[in-house]
C-alpha cells in the first residue's frame, strides 16, 4: 500500500500551528481558578491551573467538633470538588483539540487533546 505524499511545508505549518496553540493553551490553563465550598459552608478550597491547591479556608466553627476524621474527609472532598471544577474548565479549553465525541468522564484532559492532534499530524490530516 502506498503512503500518501506529504507536503513538507504543509506539515511544518501544521506543527507550527499546533505549537502556537499549545502556548495559548498553557496560558489559559495558568488562568484557571476554581473554588468549592463544603456542604456546611465551613470549608472552602481553591485550586489553580491543573488542580493545584492555592487556598484553603477553614471556618473557626470547625473546631467545635472533635471528629478529626470527619474534618479530614470534608477537607479532602471539598478539594476534590474544586479539582473537578478545574478539570471541567481544562476540558472546555482543550475541547477543540479532541475528537467531536469526546466526553469529560473518559478523557485525560492533560494529554488526550495533544495526543489527538499529534495523531492527526502523523496521519497528514
Amino acid at each position: 500500500m502506498r503512503q500518501p505524499m506529504i507536503d513538507p511545508a504543509a506539515r511544518k505549518a501544521g506543527y507550527q500551528r499546533l505549537h502556537s496553540d499549545l502556548r495559548e493553551i498553557r496560558t489559559r490553563i495558568a488562568d484557571i481558578e476554581a473554588t468549592a465550598d463544603s456542604p456546611d459552608g465551613l470549608i472552602s478550597a481553591t485550586v489553580v491551573g491543573r488542580g493545584e491547591l492555592s487556598d484553603l479556608y477553614l471556618d473557626p466553627r470547625i473546631y467545635r467538633s472533635a471528629d478529626s476524621k470527619a474534618l479530614a474527609e470534608s477537607i479532602v472532598d471539598t478539594i476534590k470538588d474544586a479539582v473537578a471544577q478545574s478539570r471541567e474548565q481544562l476540558f472546555e479549553i482543550t475541547r477543540q483539540y479532541l475528537p467531536p465525541d469526546a466526553k469529560l468522564e473518559n478523557t485525560d484532559v492533560h494529554t488526550d487533546p495533544f495526543l489527538h492532534q499529534l495523531d492527526k499530524q502523523i496521519e497528514g490530516a
